[in-house]
């Protein structure tokens, strides 16, 4: 993977994570209002209950990702794993800022 698909690669990823949790967040806080609950304390817990399904889509599934780790530990490629671990973080990244983009709209710690 060169850098240039790298860059691409980790940069949708970080937005990817950050779309899927600020969908997911302001969706539940208006599917709260629906059934009476309060909404922003319903986006604040969701903030935190979709982290790891926002880094699950981003990344495109664990499967790749994993089988990709494994190939490179045992193939002896730990370039290859650093990005690849470098991908999950820039996932991992955005699911986080979207998280604390969520706790400041709601102004909940």
């Amino acid at each position: 993977m060169d850098f240039r698909t790298f860059a691409t690669s980790a940069i949708m990823n970080f937005l990817i994570a950050l779309g899927v949790l600020l969908g997911g967040c302001l969706l539940s806080g208006v599917g709260a209002i629906f059934v009476s609950k309060p909404p922003l304390f319903t986006m604040n817990d969701y903030a935190e209950r979709l982290k790891i399904w926002a880094i699950v889509a981003a990344i495109g599934g664990t499967f790749d990702t994993i089988d990709e780790l494994e190939k490179g530990f045992l193939g002896g490629a730990p370039g290859e794993v650093v990005k690849h671990l470098l991908l999950i973080a820039s996932a991992m990244t955005g699911a986080h800022t979207a998280s604390i983009i969520i706790h400041w709209l709601t102004q909940e710690s």
